[in-house]
């Protein structure tokens, strides 16, 4: 019976917190139950991701093939440099926001409202870099062709080097239209042109004899299968249209399954990203016309703090599924 009592008596000192159960406050109790239930979405995505890599495993793009882009480096191959300074801006953001928690502890407000300031910077920077990496994988760099089996056929010289269409397309004097409505097309759709015209392609191709074909089939060396030249030309013969980037109908570097994804998922995390951008600037303010010095507590600080650290916990899930695996 004793042992009863006190087994009560501790639950009831646990849990009897009134609207502070396990010392927490109802807004972090909150906090708490919004990124689990976040987290279990997050999961669903990658877990979905991962089921379809592993599906169509043979046809996946390459990373280090699709992000090699750097700013003002134009040109030179850096496989995933720029990512990786995308996540450490994200990282180096969360310390930030750690700083500023301890200081709103100390109840320093100088000093909270200097690393909230950093946080936003680091946010902004994370998400513009972020948008620069869909304008280049939009735009694509090489191109390629789609064969009406829907498998997509890159080119590449002899020693490997991918090639682009701009690069060996031959140029045939012919008029194309694009479907507009200022055309009178009104219902008609259709997708905009490509820099080059498929007959202009394989013209092109067929004059340049160090020019192969590079399916998207990853051989056993882990690496593009490069067809022969004769192989090449039979292969080309299937092509029905020119791709060039990336969207959610086709995609240059291989399985459009890849683009959906690439698209959704670090779209929502941005979309996180930037409502977190948004909320720390709210909080910003109000430190600076001293809110939290008249409430006596910063714990707004706090809260705000654990959703931008879910928000970095989650990237590097994101990073690792999609650009490191």
């Amino acid at each position: 019976m004793a042992a009863t009592n006190i087994s009560s008596a501790t639950a009831e000192d646990t849990w009897g917190g009134g609207n502070q159960p396990m010392g927490a406050s109802y807004g972090k109790m909150m906090m708490w139950f919004f990124i689990v239930s976040d987290a279990l979405t997050f999961s669903g995505f990658l877990a979905a991701y991962g089921f379809s890599r592993f599906k169509f495993i043979e046809t996946w793009p390459l990373a280090d093939e699709v992000f090699n882009h750097f700013p003002f480096m134009h040109g030179v191959d850096a496989p995933m440099y720029y990512v990786a300074l995308m996540t450490f801006i994200l990282i180096f953001s969360s310390v930030t926001m750690v700083l500023a928690v301890d200081a709103g502890h100390q109840m320093k407000k100088t000093k909270v409202a200097i690393y909230m300031l950093l946080t936003i910077v680091g946010g902004a920077m994370f998400v513009g870099s972020q948008a620069w990496e869909w304008k280049n994988f939009i735009k694509g760099e090489f191109g390629a062709v789609e064969t009406t089996g829907g498998s997509i056929l890159q080119f590449v010289n002899k020693e490997g080097e991918r090639v682009k269409l701009s690069d060996f397309a031959a140029h045939i004097p012919t008029e194309r239209v694009e479907h507009e409505r200022k055309n009178g097309l009104w219902f008609v759709t259709g997708e905009s042109l490509p820099s080059v015209s498929l007959e202009e392609v394989k013209a092109g191709f067929k004059a340049n004899s160090d020019i192969l074909i590079r399916t998207e089939v990853i051989n056993k060396d882990k690496e593009k299968t490069i067809l022969s030249r004769e192989e090449s030309l039979k292969r080309l013969e299937d092509a029905t249209l020119v791709v060039e980037g990336a969207n959610l109908v086709r995609n240059e570097y291989g399985h459009k399954v890849f683009a959906n994804f690439f698209f959704f998922i670090t779209g929502f995390h941005g979309f996180h990203v930037f409502s977190g951008i948004l909320i720390n600037i709210l909080i910003f303010f109000n430190v600076l016309l001293g809110t939290y010095e008249k409430r006596g507590s910063y714990e707004m600080v706090e809260k705000v703090g654990l959703y931008w650290h879910f928000v970095d916990l989650v990237w590097v899930f994101v990073f690792t599924f999609f650009y490191l695996v």
